[in-house]
């Protein structure tokens, strides 16, 4: 059972919105590579198959099929729970496990992408491809051995920091930091990361990390869910100044669905409703004793799956004013560093009319109403992330 705040929270609505046939069809002839979706982390605490269509949450198969989807990183998420206990290496590896175990057993739908070749000959067999991607600490001493141990298992994308949690060598937006961005672990991080041909993603490192990271790094790097500071003046967002820099070396920033990171009147709605902002990990930091990882487990459980706030439609953002969001962010970098990072079933609250990832031709049909070529909407929905995998991964 959640607890009775949460449950009175996330529980959205179903609004069906128009999509019109000429949107419908430019989805469809689209590469659709969304950047970040939270994906067998209900299945951990819950059980199930994500094969399966569930009534809850923003994500399984069925609903990516719907939603056009022909790639996607596939997000596995150590929340914080694990860390004051130094469980975070297990909990990363118990869900790649798991993660590994479930595209077997969907193998006919969806299948592991280790680099763009691996994309094309998958969606060419008609399924989408998986790019496995890790969410919070994968170590938080940032152990190279336990690095390329993952990377061996499939993994191609990893966060650098430790979710809104600084570790012992990358600082996060969003907790006091310890490193002053990166220390000689960090950086010895990303260097691995570089030779291996792994995707290093900014999303919720601090201002001085990603600077760090972009001086020392010799591939582009991500920002695979992220937001616009000069919207929204929260930690968890990007100053222009450093999304001028990630395009100025080739990288590419993805845009979280939810309200929360754009649309200032949501933020402080669900930060009023919720007691504190949604970074805030104040409460496991100050958890006093030891605990089992099954106890932690049993304590994590109730947040999964991880959707929005129940918010009223006078406080959320239209389809139309979530994509008024790329375009400013456009004019920034240019439409060849934008791209989708939905973050769905990972807490957010979509623009009004949208539910989960079987609405995504609903921002196609925003994007026509607002002009957009073709072009460019190809660019957003997938190319340009396409295009930033391939030169990390295929080295082109």
């Amino acid at each position: 059972m959640r607890p009775a705040l949460l449950t009175a929270l996330i529980a959205i609505p179903v609004l069906l919105a128009a999509v019109s046939e000429k949107a419908r069809k430019a989805h469809e002839d689209a590469f659709v590579f969304d950047g970040h979706v939270h994906v067998v982390n209900r299945q951990f605490y819950h059980g199930g198959n994500m094969g399966d269509r569930s009534p809850e949450g923003q994500f399984d198969l069925p609903r990516a099929k719907q939603g056009g989807v022909d790639a996607m990183f596939f997000s596995v998420f150590v929340t914080e729970d694990y860390y004051p206990q130094r469980f975070e290496a297990k909990q990363a590896l118990r869900l790649v496990d798991l993660a590994l175990d479930q595209l077997e057993r969907n193998r006919n739908v969806i299948e592991l992408a280790k680099n763009a070749s691996d994309i094309a000959r998958i969606n060419k067999a008609g399924k989408i491809a998986a790019v496995l991607d890790i969410e919070g600490g994968f170590d938080l001493d940032g152990d190279l051995a336990v690095l390329r141990t993952l990377y061996r298992l499939g993994l191609r994308s990893a966060q650098l920091s430790a979710h809104n949690w600084a570790n012992n060598f990358a600082d996060s937006c969003c907790s006091p930091a310890k490193n002053k961005g990166l220390n000689e672990r960090g950086r010895e991080v990303v260097r691995e990361m570089n030779r291996l041909g792994m995707v290093i993603n900014v999303s919720h490192a601090s201002d001085e990390t990603i600077a760090q990271v972009l001086e020392i790094s010799t591939a582009p790097i991500a920002a695979t869910h992220h937001g616009i500071r000069t919207l929204n003046n929260i930690p968890r967002n990007m100053p222009e100044n450093l999304m001028r820099a990630i395009a100025a070396k080739g990288g590419v920033i993805g845009f979280q669905i939810g309200n929360e990171f754009h649309n200032r009147k949501a933020f402080d709605w669900r930060t009023s409703h919720a007691g504190k902002p949604f970074w805030d990990t104040t409460e496991i930091a100050n958890r006093k004793g030891q605990m089992s990882i099954e106890e932690i487990d049993r304590k994590v459980a109730p947040q999964f799956p991880m959707v929005g706030m129940n918010m009223p439609d006078d406080v959320l953002f239209t389809p139309e004013d979530w994509i008024g969001v790329i375009e400013k962010a456009i004019s920034i970098v240019g439409e060849d560093h934008v791209s989708l990072g939905s973050d769905f079933d990972g807490g957010p609250t979509p623009p009004r009319g949208m539910h989960d990832i079987s609405d995504l031709p609903v921002l196609t049909e925003a994007m026509l109403r607002r002009g957009w070529p073709e072009e460019r909407i190809r660019k957003f929905l997938g190319a340009n992330l396409l295009r930033v995998f391939r030169r990390i991964t295929d080295g082109r």
